[in-house]
């Protein structure tokens, strides 16, 4: 039996019940339903979970706004499940606060995978901190108005201040750490994320960079620092 508390809050019953059974196969056994925003705010209260699905379209609170609801009481993990599969439903999505975004019609089989996944990088993201606890890194990346510090959490543009996801910041010291190179979505995925790359990887790190370009560029649609290699792939280059 896997010890992580799974929710599960969608408003068809047969999703609930199609994730809840191929969820058990895998020995998720802590996993509790519900089809209602604000039913999902009073098991939140109660538990402490390990990983939220949330659909976007509820009865009587919208996803979107559900997930900021969550994000003032907990950092727990939420994966957006949602029949809106525009890039904007799934950059607004990424922007509020969910750490992924699955589109219906979905295979289950995804869904766990998606899952799994996100378990390891937490996993890695726990080991990653407790080396650098250890090792005491105290390392700065310094391009002229843009300063970095991993160890710190902290991002600052032009001396103002941003708060990063901890995977926004791995994406972050990756380019501050590799500046005027040229990789490919798959390339990064594979060295942020530390996992083999699946179907979707490139939409995965295309919405993570859009994120991060909205800290460091003045105009993010034509950017400047984090720049798209067309049919090649991003690059880092450093302001002076």
């Amino acid at each position: 039996m896997r010890p992580e508390k799974i929710l599960l809050v969608d408003d068809e019953e047969g999703i609930l019940t199609l994730l809840e059974i191929i969820l058990k196969k895998e020995r998720y056994d802590s996993i509790y339903t519900c089809s209602s925003g604000n039913a999902a705010l009073e098991l939140i209260d109660r538990h402490s979970f390990d990983v939220i699905l949330l659909d976007v379209m509820l009865p009587d609170i919208h996803g979107f706004e559900l997930c900021t609801k969550i994000r003032s009481k907990t950092n727990t993990p939420i994966i957006f499940i949602s029949s809106c599969s525009s890039d904007f439903d799934k950059l607004t999505g990424l922007g509020i606060g969910g750490d992924d975004y699955i589109t219906k019609p979905f295979n289950p089989l995804e869904v766990v995978a998606r899952i799994q996944s996100l378990f390891r990088r937490q996993s890695l993201d726990r080991a990653n901190l407790y080396e650098k606890l250890d090792h005491k890194d105290s390392r700065e990346y310094h391009y002229g108005h843009l300063v970095l510090k991993p160890a710190d959490a902290l991002l600052l543009v032009n001396d103002q201040s941003y708060e990063c996801t901890a995977k926004e910041l791995d994406l972050l010291e990756f380019f501050f750490r590799n500046p005027n190179r040229i990789f490919t979505s798959t390339q990064i995925y594979q060295l942020v994320w530390g996992e083999e790359p699946y179907y979707g990887e490139e939409k995965t790190v295309a919405m993570h960079i859009s994120k991060i370009r909205k800290k460091l560029e003045n105009k993010p649609k034509s950017p400047q620092i984090i720049i798209n290699m067309k049919g090649i792939g991003y690059k880092f280059v450093p302001p002076q």
